[in-house]
């Protein structure tokens, strides 16, 4: 990938690979390209100026001496080759800038920790005069705290989150130039050094800071001071049951890059839920671990909710922390139509570990479950008797079906939300790894125990071979908000979700992802996001959002100055995508950088703008065809070459069929040519309203691709009872109209004056036109209907029918008024 200008559109983008040989690039005059060394200078913070790894002067370091002097006739000649003096230099030159590096995160993050404490104490005492001296202009005491000083706590408070912000992209932008000099470095001299220097990384883990605890403690400063000392209480806990899922639910991939930045932007509106304050943070606490079932035979549950079937169900153990936890949930996702007028619903019961084995085998019965909770009376004996109904049919479920842990899913979440309060819920997992359970393939994984005992929460878990594991390359933002009808959404929630730090990927599966990922033997119906891993969700940084530090700071930069941080691959890397895995659609808003950079966001109207999906959905469709390639004749040129070598009929009927196919789509192509229709009028995406153009005033590129060999990817295609309805009314509509021009054929025919040829002509070419309609209107149906049972993502509507049909029926009331004037000898 590489990130390029546009000198006429003024629009920045990344670029992938184009035509060409392996690792070339093609573009068209007028067109910069940025490579890494070019970027990190352009997104140089000024704190940081001289503590940025010297990428330009390593790569000088990586040149040695030429063998004869440079001419006019030879400008580039051979160098020296490579040697063992060179390559200490070249240590030695990169343990200095790891040094330099490593020093200035660890001095800044010493320095952030510091004043967060020191923040802490003064946000503290002046929530104790708030508290001993009544609240804000109460007049009960001089000392009572101002206005004022909350203004300076929040200047102060964003101006940590700031250097926070400013830290993490420091530290992306090393790591990501120690990585690449290293590659440049094993390739241009053949000397492999990526194995030797991962060990001084690893003694000097710049990288790995983790900043969630400072983010837990700003979240809850900050909460106060915005509230100016009254933070919304309750129980962390509720404001939403467990028991069914929130309808307005949008699910989005984060890119690495920007998963510190996107956490630090929302601690600004909503606070980190926390379910235990008294406790001090530590890891673990945002560790979540599930176990999902299944049948590995057949895959019930995996193509069931893959497909959304009516009542599709997903079993799963889970448990938060480290694997000493004893308290184990079993849980249940019940997938509901909603046509049903139901709601899909997620029940689970808690169950001690050591009882699970004996659970999921049939050994130890429900009642004896609960009968513990029914003697201490501590729950009402409802949901007592709820529990137990669950666990019942869950375990007829595991014991009928067969069903056995087939996959783990391990993240890091952080939780925004206002305690007791659902109507914006906001999580982001980070660290998603899908781990196999099965004992298939002859390897014991969990043996005849429920999950596997060599992992825990040692994430990436390096231990495990890597056919047993799935790291998943980004962080997975859930939102999910519960407004009334005709209310809108926040305006930030808008804005973040229209911004350059998350792609919309609606339905994504931890579940899905994984089964499809681990088993790729086994599971040849895919996900309609799967293919998309091979694209770069990176996009230009949008104008005027992110974190900025207040005016009154005396450091220069803020984070816009940081505003193409995002790294790229050099031109001559490798960035083919593997022959194994084929891209499907992909489709994402270019932002324009320079067009806007001028216009202040707050004097836009604060109207409906439309977020990624909606602006994808309301874009044309210029193709006749699904955007999924994926149907059977992906394959048909493998199986014309398997017939061949049979030979005979079957050989001839596949190549005959493959011609018919070309001819109807020759056929289709040159009545779409020679058919008017209407164009479509690009609306200015300025005067749409709102701040659609603020974020997302680029164009939509739409790519289509296949699927990969052998596999299909399933498209979701949403069927309810009044789409067979609509069929069988449509069917009928033809149905009648043939009926009705087969009535005028026999009236023509058996009602005149005087049968003539010229009537027999008429009624004869109405007969036709009758017959037509009805034969085509059955094999329409039968498609549709068909398609609909198979929930296939076809063109339901028709496009050509009735225009042919209004067409010939044109003809033959004209062929019949020219035979009937000259019946009449008036022409």
């Amino acid at each position: 990938m590489l990130i390029v200008q546009d000198l006429k559109k003024r629009t920045r983008s990344w670029r992938t690979q184009t035509d060409g040989d392996r690792g070339h690039y093609n573009f068209q005059p007028g067109i910069i390209v940025m490579k890494f060394g070019e970027q990190l200078r352009t997104s140089t913070i000024k704190e940081y100026e001289w503590y940025y790894i010297d990428y330009d002067g390593l790569k000088d370091d990586l040149k040695t001496e030429y063998i004869t002097p440079p001419t006019h006739a030879n400008p580039k000649p051979k160098r020296k080759g490579w040697t063992e003096e060179d390559e200490g230099r070249f240590i030695g030159r990169m343990e200095q800038e790891l040094e330099k590096v490593h020093t200035k995160q660890k001095v800044k993050a010493i320095e952030i920790g510091r004043r967060i404490a020191s923040a802490e104490k003064e946000v503290n005492e002046v929530v104790s005069r708030l508290d001993s001296r009544g609240p804000i202009g109460s007049g009960t005491s001089d000392d009572a705290p101002t206005e004022e000083e909350f203004m300076m706590l929040e200047e102060d408070l964003s101006d940590i989150i700031a250097d926070v912000h400013d830290l993490a992209k420091f530290v992306i932008l090393n790591y990501t130039g120690f990585q690449k000099i290293i590659k440049k470095h094993d390739k241009q001299t053949e000397w492999h050094l990526r194995p030797v220097f991962a060990a001084r990384l690893k003694a000097k883990p710049f990288f790995k800071e983790n900043y969630d605890a400072d983010i837990v403690k700003l979240s809850k400063l900050y909460d106060i001071v915005r509230t100016r000392g009254n933070p919304v209480k309750g129980d962390s806990s509720a404001g939403g049951s467990q028991g069914s899922f929130i309808r307005q639910t949008t699910k989005y991939w984060v890119h690495p890059d920007n998963v510190t930045e996107l956490k630090l932007f929302i601690l600004k509106y909503l606070p980190v839920l926390v379910f235990n304050a008294n406790k001090e943070f530590e890891t673990k606490d945002s560790a979540i671990t599930s176990i999902y079932y299944d049948n590995p035979e057949k895959w019930d549950l995996y193509e069931g909710r893959l497909k959304k079937t009516e009542g599709a169900e997903a079993i799963r153990l889970r448990w938060y922390g480290g694997m000493d936890t004893e308290q184990i949930f079993v849980e249940r996702k019940t997938h509901r139509e909603d046509w049903t007028g139901e709601k899909s619903v997620k029940a689970r019961f808690g169950i001690k570990e050591k009882y699970v084995n004996a659970f999921m085998k049939g050994e130890l019965l429900p009642a004896a479950i609960f009968e513990k909770a029914r003697k201490d009376g501590k729950k009402p004996a409802k949901a007592i008797n709820e529990d137990e109904r669950l666990a019942k049919e869950v375990q007829y479920s595991v014991i009928k079906k067969g069903y056995v842990p087939v996959c783990r899913s391990f993240y890091n979440r952080t939780a925004f939300q206002l305690p007791a309060d659902a109507r914006v819920r906001i999580s982001l997992d980070t660290e998603l790894t899908m781990v196999r359970e099965d004992n298939l393939d002859g390897r014991k994984r969990s043996g005849e125990n429920w999950r596997r005992m060599d992992i825990g929460i040692d994430w990436p878990f390096s231990q495990l071979p890597a056919e047993d594991v799935e790291r998943f390359p980004y962080a997975v933002l859930e939102v999910k908000l519960q407004t009334q009808a005709g209310q809108e959404p926040p305006e930030w929630v808008r804005q973040l979700i229209s911004s350059h730090l998350v792609e919309a990927v609606p339905k994504f599966s931890k579940f899905i992802h994984g089964t499809a990922t681990l088993f790729p033997t086994r599971i040849d119906l895919l996900p309609f996001w799967f293919p998309q891993m091979a694209t770069d969700i990176r996009k230009p940084r949008t104008p005027h959002f992110g974190i900025q530090r207040p005016e009154h700071s005396t450091t220069t930069t803020t984070s816009d100055d940081d505003d193409d941080s995002e790294d790229e691959e050099d031109a001559d890397d490798d960035t083919a995508i593997s022959n194994g895995s084929q891209q499907t659609i992909t489709s994402s808003i270019r932002d324009h950088r320079d067009r806007l950079a001028d216009r202040d966001l707050e004097t836009r109207a604060t109207g409906n703008a439309l977020d990624i999906e909606e602006q994808l959905a309301a874009h044309p469709l210029t193709d006749d065809y699904p955007l999924y390639d994926s149907d059977d004749e992906d394959n048909e040129s493998d199986e014309i070459e398997a017939a061949r070598q049979v030979g005979g009929w079957p050989y001839y009927s596949k190549v005959l069929k493959k011609h018919a196919r070309l001819a109807g789509q020759h056929t289709v192509s040159l009545v779409h040519a020679i058919n008017p229709f209407p164009k479509h009028s690009d609306i200015p995406r300025e005067g749409n309203g709102g701040t659609l153009s603020a974020f997302s005033s680029g164009k939509i590129e739409t790519k289509r691709f296949k699927a990969p060999k052998g596999k299909k990817i399933h498209v979701p295609v949403r069927v309810e009872p009044k789409v067979y309805f609509a069929a069988e009314r449509t069917f009928l509509a033809w149905l009648e109209f043939s009926i009705y021009i087969g009535t005028i054929a026999a009236t023509l025919l058996n009602f005149g004056a005087k049968p003539t040829p010229m009537s027999f002509a008429a009624a004869g070419a109405f007969s036709i036109v009758a017959i037509l309609s009805l034969l085509y209107s059955v094999g329409i149906y039968l498609y549709r209907s068909q398609a609909i049972r198979q929930r296939k993502a076809i063109k339901y509507h028709d496009k050509y029918g009735p225009s042919i049909l209004c067409g010939i029926l044109f003809a033959a009331v004209i062929l019949n008024a020219v035979f009937e004037l000259k019946d009449r000898e008036f022409i």
